[in-house]
């Protein structure tokens, strides 16, 4: 799980910062633990406190739009497949055969990308054959009156809509935040960290205040990075809309 390791080096690398901070400042000369010097470090860890105060915030208030979209596309999704199979239904016998591989791909779906193991199968090749087996089948029925046809119509436009918000899914689950802005914010905590620890007092209250300050961020990062990876990770969309369209069809 790469949010818990990425989680875990910013708590290593802030608790490393300060407390190295706070053992190296006992140990320089006079001259460069001056007030002077002190006013100096302090006051270009500010000009990044507030920096990276908002860019946190607005980090995680985008990864929480991400899953919050994500949440709804999933629902959307399985109102697209119910609708989907019951213009199915109207057909009769005839569409039995689309329906159940309807009921396969979405068996595929909900154990792969929420199962307990293996790999994410949003988009994974045979999800992607079991849909296109249900695009086939519905195109070999050949509706024999006007009436069937309207619903055969209708049946094709839910399945295209069942497409689209698949690959719009698939494009949301692959996360917004980039890689080299997590860098640099990791970079600014440490500074302010390091700039937190350097003349601090050297006592048990200010060690411990320090580890459980990197402590809170580092879970903050974590809930960033997991908020961004919607179907991976401790918090997860939930699979309940699909399990329940899954119930739905063929029934």
């Amino acid at each position: 799980m790469h949010e818990f390791g990425i989680a875990l080096v910013v708590f290593l690398s802030l608790v490393g910062a300060s407390l190295g901070a706070l053992w190296l400042s006992g140990k320089l000369h006079a001259r460069h633990r001056h007030d002077d010097i002190y006013n100096v470090v302090r006051l270009a860890a500010n000009i990044f406190v507030v920096t990276t105060s908002l860019v946190l915030g607005l980090l995680l208030n985008s990864a929480k739009n991400t899953y919050e979209a994500v949440d709804r596309n999933v629902h959307a999704f399985a109102t697209d497949i119910v609708l989907l199979d019951r213009s199915l239904r109207h057909q009769g016998a005839e569409a039995l055969e689309t329906r159940q591989r309807l009921h396969a791909y979405m068996r595929r779906l909900i154990e792969g990308t929420w199962g307990p193991s293996g790999p994410r199968v949003l988009d994974d090749p045979e999800a992607e054959r079991l849909l296109d087996e249900v695009g086939n089948a519905l195109a070999a029925i050949r509706p024999n009156d006007p009436v069937r046809a309207d619903l055969w119509r209708e049946a094709e436009n839910n399945l295209q809509s069942v497409v689209k918000r698949r690959w719009a899914l698939i494009e949301e689950s692959e996360g917004t935040i980039p890689p080299a802005l997590m860098l640099m914010l990791g970079a600014w905590l440490v500074l302010i960290f390091a700039s937190v620890g350097y003349r601090a007092p050297h006592n048990a209250v200010v060690r411990v205040t320090l580890v459980v300050a990197a402590a809170l961020i580092a879970a903050s990062v974590y809930l960033l990075l997991d908020l961004d990876q919607p179907f991976a990770g401790a918090i997860q969309v939930s699979p309940e809309p699909l399990e329940r369209a899954e119930r739905q069809v063929l029934r």
